[in-house]
């Protein structure tokens, strides 16, 4: 009997995160105030540009957690064989739990964004995304990676002292990607990644982005709470780290994983 997979993250820090994400997003749509999502803006332009050059013309799709919306309305603009979804429900899409069958399959199409660094079982729920597919489906399944917030990590570090704690979840790289996606079983399987560099002002700004767009830390175990001097510090590494202009760098790992049926 196969043991179940280690609890990394938190199910109910992870809903909080994604929850706090759509409503500042829909916030943004209704007030247009300034909430960051270039993450989820790249990975559904990503997303377009793969179709478009596969020349995958899906006649039923499923797309999970674009509260964008933007692709399932390229799938499908009359809104009829494109079903929305997410870990969360909103609007008129459904809430789905990655880590256990899909319903409503199969689907010609399935694109996963942004949710798969933080599922406790990764290759299950690769496994459930293919079993979701017509013979010959596609699935695109992006999502921030290793490599990703370089200097954030440095900063906690610094902040943290002689004591670290986990303060940025661990993340998975392209290489460990491409073997997931041979241990579920997808046929023709690629991973690949690209880089998105943000410059910041301010520590405040890069936090203030990264739970805009559910990038938060969900991890089961909690650290314990910075206080002042720590944030003291960190604002301290932020400054030391910016350039001429007082800029400091991050970078966010995209890894695209793509495969068949």
């Amino acid at each position: 009997m196969a043991s179940a997979p280690p609890t990394i993250f938190s199910p109910a820090r992870r809903l909080a995160a994604r929850h706090r994400m759509v409503r500042l997003y829909l916030g943004q749509r209704a007030l247009l105030s300034d909430h960051a999502r270039f993450v989820i803006d790249d990975m559904v332009d990503d997303v377009i540009e793969r179709l478009a050059f596969l020349r995958h013309e899906p006649r039923r799709a499923l797309v999970i957690g674009d509260p964008t919306f933007r692709l399932g309305h390229h799938l499908d603009p009359d809104g009829g064989t494109a079903f929305l979804a997410d870990i969360i429900g909103y609007f008129d899409t459904c809430a789905f739990d990655l880590e256990q069958p899909l319903p409503h399959g199969p689907y010609d199409f399935i694109a996963c964004l942004g949710l798969l660094d933080t599922v406790n079982d990764l290759p299950g729920a690769l496994i459930h995304m293919r079993r979701a597919l017509a013979p010959g489906g596609r699935a695109i399944a992006s999502f921030v990676g290793a490599g990703s917030l370089p200097a954030l990590r440095r900063i906690m570090l610094a902040a943290d002292g002689e004591r670290p704690a986990a303060r940025v979840h661990p993340l998975v790289d392209v290489r460990a990607g491409a073997q997931l996606l041979q241990r579920a079983g997808w046929a023709d399987p690629v991973a690949d990644s690209r880089t998105l560099s943000v410059a910041y002002r301010s520590l405040e700004q890069l936090v203030a982005d990264l739970r805009a767009q559910g990038l938060g830390n969900v991890l089961a175990s909690t650290a314990p709470p910075l206080g002042k001097a720590g944030l003291a510090r960190a604002r301290r590494a932020f400054a030391e780290a910016g350039d001429a202009q007082g800029r400091v760098v991050e970078t966010f790992q995209i890894v695209t994983l793509s495969g068949r049926a």
